[in-house]
């Protein structure tokens, strides 16, 4: 099997939600053993790197996931049929992360026997949807299979591949939760005693809202903040002891996720508490060799507003592949051949437009 539409095809007929990529990972081994590739699934994670990889050389990674979101109710047809139309592949991760992961196979492919200046990985991983412990969190950090003594190397440089239409994100928003718990005096509503938990609630969460970040990122703007959840009570004549509530961030590089926590509890008499702080935001630095070959290729740049691998990533890295992100975690999900095609070759000219300048 060595069309990239093939294997895609048999990728989306393979469910792969978050946690349950096994089928998929050993699917997509078996489509790298056709092409000649060798690789390793490392918990699920499916690392190959040049047949001339060379430890002395620096590392690019080509970065893209194996898994999905579950299939909401709202299909028309199967999430896991991409059918039979020669223009376009439907189904469940066709666009979000389907189209990347085959483009980045046949980018990879092509340059699998060269002699290269650089070393070139593919990183096929699992787990990005939700952020777990197996997928980039594990391979990039201190006991990951990447770096000096270990299975493969560090990589030096990441090309992350999401539903871009193959723009470069050069920069991107990280993702901070808060849980807000507010702590009052449950009473008999008729007696006008108790300490009512919602009303603590409401008042921070209107603090929230009014609350503006004072340091402006050039290019993404105001750290956004909504608050999307809120609980309480357990009867309508009983005042509320307990009120929680949950807050979406989405921070810029002004800041870290520390400092957003830090300010926000200054303003609320609510508890609030982090779900995670690993998810800050990420940018492209000024000098980097990526964002040369980018400009040097004349391909348009943007902020991105969604989140991606990238924050678990320390590497200078940018963001671009096939599709568009409008499409992903939606109904009756698709990715067109063309898109797919034209990130191949443009993933080929950014690899090959990058060796003069990672080396400069």
């Amino acid at each position: 099997m060595s069309s990239y539409a093939d294997i895609l095809r048999v990728l989306v007929a393979t469910p792969s939600v978050s946690f349950k990529e096994e089928a998929a990972a050993a699917f997509l081994g078996k489509a790298l053993d056709g092409l000649g590739i060798k690789y390793s699934n490392l918990r699920g994670n499916i690392i190959a790197i040049n047949a001339n990889s060379d430890p002395s050389k620096p590392t690019l990674a080509l970065d893209a996931h194996i898994d999905t979101v579950p299939a909401n109710e709202g299909y028309t047809r199967s999430p896991f049929d991409s059918g039979e139309d020669p223009q376009t592949i439907y189904g469940l991760g066709s666009n979000d992360d389907g189209g990347s992961v085959v483009a980045m196979i046949d980018a990879f492919r092509h340059f699998y026997e060269e002699e290269m200046p650089i070393n070139l990985m593919l990183v096929l991983n699992r787990e990005e949807e939700v952020s777990g412990p197996d997928g980039d969190r594990w391979l990039y950090g201190q006991d990951g299979p990447f770096g000096p003594g270990k299975e493969f190397p560090m990589p030096d440089w990441v090309i992350v591949g999401e539903p871009t239409g193959m723009k470069a994100a050069t920069s991107e928003r990280g993702l901070l939760v808060l849980d807000g718990l507010a702590e009052g005096i449950s009473a008999h509503a008729a007696s006008g005693e108790g300490e009512n938990a919602l009303l603590k609630a409401l008042d921070d969460i209107s603090a929230l809202r009014s609350h503006r970040f004072t340091r402006i990122s050039p290019t993404m703007g105001e750290v956004k903040l909504n608050v999307t959840q809120i609980e309480s009570g357990s009867a309508h004549n009983v005042i509320p002891d307990k009120c929680t509530f949950v807050v979406d961030i989405r921070p810029t590089e002004q800041y870290s996720c520390e400092e957003i926590l830090s300010e926000l509890q200054g303003l609320c008499k609510s508890k609030l508490s982090a779900r995670n702080l690993d998810h800050q935001s990420s940018a492209t630095p000024e000098a980097s060799p990526l964002l040369k070959a980018v400009k040097a290729l004349g391909i348009e740049t943007y902020s991105s507003p969604t989140t991606s691998n990238w924050t678990l990533i320390l590497q200078d890295a940018i963001k671009i592949g096939p599709g568009d992100s409008s499409r992903s975690h939606k109904a009756d999900e698709y990715i067109l051949i063309s898109e797919i095609e034209n990130a191949i070759g443009t993933y080929i000219e950014l690899i090959q437009t990058f060796y003069g300048n990672s080396l400069e």
